[in-house]
């Protein structure tokens, strides 16, 4: 009979399954995202993601506190204003949410890694992600100095990285110039590359009261039937100067993922959303999958390619993997 192979020798016991694991799951790989409000005294529980707060300025220790004892190195902010207009002025304002944010954070762990989001989405009136016209159209060249300018009053704070999610068309390129000319050669920018239009950001919008008030994101957002489209927009953010890509969501597009580290040579992050994260805490709560579900999905997102994985599932992750737990 001819030999085969047997791949079993290799899984006989837990020593040599270690010894062959191919990736490694560890605190470093893990970004937090952070609700911001304006207010005082404010740690209020998401209703659309269990364990995830709603945090003022001054109640940032908290979180602080729990990044560095989880072993997590860096943090995404999102800001949430009490006053909203057209052109989502509050977005770049010197005292804004998250420039607050950005500065606190730098006070109280001057090592984190701080990012900040830059979009409008949670700072106009009418949800979307630019300046409308008047058929409620988003306009996209009209839109670029805005997210310039809020990417510079980060900068001015003191954040280390941007990350434009808007999808407009030369975004990276525009935000690029205003830094370097701003004197912030050093601040870097991940593009939100491949960003899908996807029904797995539900539980994002209500976190940061940021639904469009009518329409959709489509014409903006891609469509989740395209793979060689994400491509193309990954290759745009690397000829306008971005530091890393991403791919959102993670999970159903874990194919783009892996694309996007084999034909570029930079740094790839995944987004592993609200609703991905919801749905798995729903199904462990509920008894329909053990909690080892929550690795293995994880895994699989940096076995795909991502070096850096931006997850709710963070601060848990970092505890359980400093823990030994999961293994």
């Amino acid at each position: 009979m001819k030999p085969f192979y047997r791949g079993r020798r290799l899984r006989k016991n837990a020593a040599i399954r270690s010894m062959m694991k191919e990736t490694q799951l560890m605190p470093q790989d893990f970004v937090l995202p952070v609700f911001v409000v304006e207010g005082e005294g404010i740690k209020k529980e998401i209703s659309s993601l269990p364990g995830q707060y709603h945090y003022s300025v001054d109640m940032l220790g908290d979180i602080a506190e729990q990044m560095q004892q989880a072993g997590i190195l860096g943090c995404i902010l999102f800001g949430i204003p009490d006053h909203k207009d057209s052109c989502g002025s509050e977005a770049c304002k010197e005292d804004g949410v998250v420039q607050q944010a950005i500065r606190k954070l730098r006070e109280l762990s001057p090592e984190l890694y701080i990012i900040g989001d830059v979009c409008m989405c949670e700072y106009t009136s009418h949800g979307h992600c630019g300046i409308l016209n008047v058929r409620g159209e988003v306009l996209n060249d009209e839109t670029l100095p805005h997210l310039a300018e809020i990417a510079v009053s980060y900068a001015e704070a003191g954040v280390d990285m941007v990350a434009p999610s808007d999808m407009m068309d030369g975004h990276i390129a525009a935000i690029r110039t205003a830094l370097d000319e701003s004197g912030f050669e050093q601040v870097a920018i991940m593009g939100y590359s491949a960003k899908y239009a996807s029904a797995y950001y539900g539980p994002f919008r209500e976190a940061a009261h940021s639904a469009p008030s009518f329409g959709d994101r489509k014409s903006y957002q891609m469509n989740p039937a395209n793979g060689k489209e994400a491509l193309r927009e990954m290759q745009a953010d690397v000829e306008e100067g971005a530091d890393m890509l991403m791919v959102k969501p993670a999970l159903a597009y874990l194919d783009v993922l892996k694309e996007g580290t084999q034909q570029f040579n930079l740094p790839m992050a995944a987004y592993n959303v609200s609703g991905e994260y919801a749905m798995l805490k729903m199904a462990v709560q509920q008894g329909l999958m053990s909690e080892s579900v929550i690795p293995e999905t994880l895994t699989a997102i940096k076995r795909a390619g991502a070096k850096m994985i931006i997850s709710y599932f963070a601060l848990e992750a970092g505890q359980k993997l400093k823990q030994g737990e999961w293994v």
